[in-house]
């Protein structure tokens, strides 16, 4: 039994039995990706029902693929795919509060959508779903032919926005499997459980642009994130984040202001996260 299940056990509940979604001998009838941007997927994610489909089981936390049903503005009645990751289900970490992974994972989203940059897929956080209070991201479409392997070595410039998010919101984690290629080119970064910490972790595949200077557009979108945490933004954060990890937030990218550059890696801290993929 699982690590979840048994907490489950504990608290007198047990899990949902929808197949796995790695089972491919129980068919689960698996809901569509939809392309929804920002302003739609939100309110979409925040006020449709949810329907639990199957459980990612590679995944180190609970995880759940689920089906977000509600009616979309110019669109009607829309189903979409989504990742359903319930706080109960959260493994506890040694350098990480309990119970927090959850909100960190949406506030990777809220940065992401302030920056500009849409590295992280639509993500809110729902007190009334299914199995307790969790994050809901949009599920999005993957290009399956694509080598993300062979684009980190060759530090592809479509990569190198995620590098510079990462060093925003401090990602201990960010692995190969972590990086989704899309139709049209662009690439999202997911699994942002593991950011925010008040401590140095930045842990990393994307060490292709370290030490270079950033562009002035990046610096661009650093002054503006850093004025945006004197107001709308601090806001939203901390609604996510413990106090002190905000004004840490605030701090790095005060640093890389500074700097002008992107970060190396830390001589005390694993650069590369293991698995890396």
């Amino acid at each position: 039994m699982t690590d979840e299940a048994h907490r489950a056990d504990d608290a007198g509940e047990a899990w949902p039995s929808e197949p796995s979604v790695a089972d491919e001998a129980d068919e689960p009838v698996l809901p569509p990706a939809v392309d929804l941007p920002p302003a739609l997927a939100v309110p979409f994610l925040l006020g449709g029902e949810i329907e639990i489909v199957g459980r990612l089981v590679q995944a180190s936390n609970t995880t759940l693929l689920v089906a977000v049903h509600d009616n979309v503005p110019g669109r009607g009645a829309t189903v979409a795919a989504a990742v359903y990751k319930p706080i109960r289900g959260e493994r506890p970490l040694w350098d990480f509060p309990d119970g927090t992974l959850a909100h960190r994972e949406v506030a990777a989203f809220v940065v992401s959508r302030a920056s500009g940059w849409d590295v992280v897929p639509p993500t809110v956080f729902r007190e009334d779903a299914p199995v307790g209070p969790g994050m809901i991201q949009l599920w999005v479409e993957v290009r399956d032919d694509v080598d993300v392997v062979e684009r980190i070595r060759a530090a592809d410039p479509r990569l190198r926005r995620i590098a510079a998010f990462d060093a925003v919101v401090n990602n201990a984690d960010r692995k190969a499997g972590h990086l989704l290629p899309m139709p049209g080119g662009h690439v999202h970064g997911v699994d942002h459980g593991v950011c925010f910490s008040l401590d140095p972790k930045l842990r990393t595949v994307l060490w292709g642009w370290m030490g270079r200077r950033l562009r002035s557009a990046e610096l661009d979108v650093l002054r503006h994130l850093r004025q945006e945490l004197d107001g709308p933004l601090d806001v939203a954060l901390g609604r996510l984040l413990a106090p002190e990890e905000v004004a840490a937030t605030a701090a790095r990218i005060d640093g890389l202001l500074e700097g002008g550059r992107f970060p190396r890696p830390l001589p005390d801290w694993p650069a590369v996260p293991w698995p890396w993929y």
